[in-house]
């Protein structure tokens, strides 16, 4: 069993090593500044200019967390202080089936809904001609994914806040609604953070839904009906096909440690978050 548990821990080192070492390669050729502030990406030339997949991932999950983050509180809100018990039950197995959906299924509901409606609807409506493969749909799709991860913790925060503060300030004449405005918010602001810093771990990884909605186009997005291609599209379109050219292969490593160490900070402070709210239970 200690075996075992010395293997999980240490999983989370083996794997940064193992793409660090990977990725050396690149970085002997190539200042991890110039790597991550240019976007130049001419892997035939040996240009590996990793910019425009960070700003389009980062694009990608602004969004989504945008879109995800006030839906989210509201809904968790109305469960845990005004909708009756049952609610909150059926809920949860609903919450559960969201998350257990495969994200090819999300994706493959990216291209039939969202792109479409992007086309049609959202582009004409801003006077913009666009084909619906951009940033704007990568993070619509991107936020119904992430929503169940965020909704299980923002209502597990809530429901460790002790009901005597909200007692007690019900019993000094404050209103329901300044209550979950100046108490329970302030109270759990610690586990709203890490949610929502979870959910971006989350999106910030997310492949494969990602890749089928947002295009794909190696260009810095100027805006968010523009196509994009993150980091982890990049990783999943490119690795197998193209490690003929000379430091591909390291420089598919270097991006997927960037993805690594960026989802692995944002767990980090997720998770201190969280720990500070559990001392309130």
């Amino acid at each position: 069993m200690i075996i075992c548990l010395v293997i999980v821990i240490a999983l989370p080192f083996i794997l940064g090593i193992g793409l660090y070492f990977k990725s050396t390669l690149l970085l002997k050729d190539h200042t991890l500044i110039d790597l991550l502030t240019t976007s130049d990406w001419k892997p035939l030339s040996g240009k590996f200019g990793f910019l425009t997949f960070i700003i389009s991932s980062l694009w990608v999950t602004f969004i989504a967390l945008v879109i995800a983050g006030p839906i989210c509180l509201l809904t968790t809100i109305h469960l845990t202080q005004y909708a009756d018990k049952w609610v909150l039950k059926i809920m949860h197995p609903v919450i559960d089936i969201l998350a257990g959906i495969p994200s090819v299924i999300y994706g493959v509901w990216g291209i039939l809904v969202v792109v479409p409606f992007i086309s049609k609807y959202a582009g004409p409506f801003f006077g913009r001609d666009v084909s619906g493969y951009s940033i704007l749909a990568g993070g619509i799709v991107l936020s119904i994914m992430i929503m169940p991860f965020i909704l299980n913790i923002l209502i597990e925060v809530f429901n460790t806040i002790p009901s005597e503060l909200k007692e007690a300030s019900l019993s000094l004449g404050a209103s329901k609604w300044q209550t979950i405005k100046h108490i329970l918010v302030r109270k759990a602001f610690p586990g709203i953070i890490s949610a929502f810093g979870l959910g971006v771990s989350r999106a910030f990884g997310e492949t494969i839904a990602v890749l089928m909605v947002v295009g794909n186009v190696t260009k810095i997005p100027k805006g968010v009906f523009q196509p994009g291609y993150p980091l982890p599209a990049l990783i999943a379109n490119n690795y197998g096909e193209m490690l003929s050219i000379p430091l591909y292969d390291s420089a598919l490593m270097l991006a997927a440690l960037i993805l690594f160490v960026v989802v692995l900070l944002f767990n980090m402070a997720s998770r201190l978050a969280i720990i500070r709210v559990e001392k309130y239970k």
